[in-house]
């Protein structure tokens, strides 16, 4: 996993560094392209990706807000999955996703949602994600 062992500073600052190269014209690793994709998509998350400051908020499910940075994070966890096919038939499912939303990104807000809870179940269990279940109710969204 590309992300694996990263904090959570040096992953914002990843994301920063890559929206900075952007802006700047600079030229791009294959994975600061996803996440210049990811961020371009997401205009509403740009001042907190250019503000170091935005960093002292405390996004919490209780208070109701969203953590742009576990969103956009997620959005990059699922087109890994859909690129590599795993768990086997997301892409199948992504695809008609796609296709009843409108656009790929509106299936990946679709997506995001199942992957965030499965992720979620899997951390208060103690157990690995559980790759059929996550596949079946991402089945149910299709």
């Amino acid at each position: 996993m590309i992300f694996e062992g990263m904090s959570r500073d040096t992953l914002r600052e990843m994301y920063r560094a890559a929206w900075r190269k952007f802006k700047g014209q600079h030229t791009l690793s294959p994975l600061e392209k996803q996440v210049v994709a990811v961020i371009s998509e997401h205009p509403e998350y740009r001042v907190i990706v250019e503000s170091a400051a935005a960093d002292l908020a405390n996004y919490s499910p209780r208070s109701g807000q969203i953590n742009p940075w576990l969103h956009m994070g997620l959005h990059l966890a699922i087109r890994d999955q859909v690129n590599t096919d795993r768990p086997h038939g997301i892409a199948a499912v992504h695809a008609r996703l796609a296709k009843n939303a409108g656009d790929a990104h509106e299936a990946e807000h679709r997506m995001l949602e199942v992957l965030a809870e499965q992720l979620w179940e899997a951390q208060r269990s103690g157990l690995p994600p559980d790759e059929n279940a996550y596949l079946e109710r991402l089945r149910g969204l299709a």
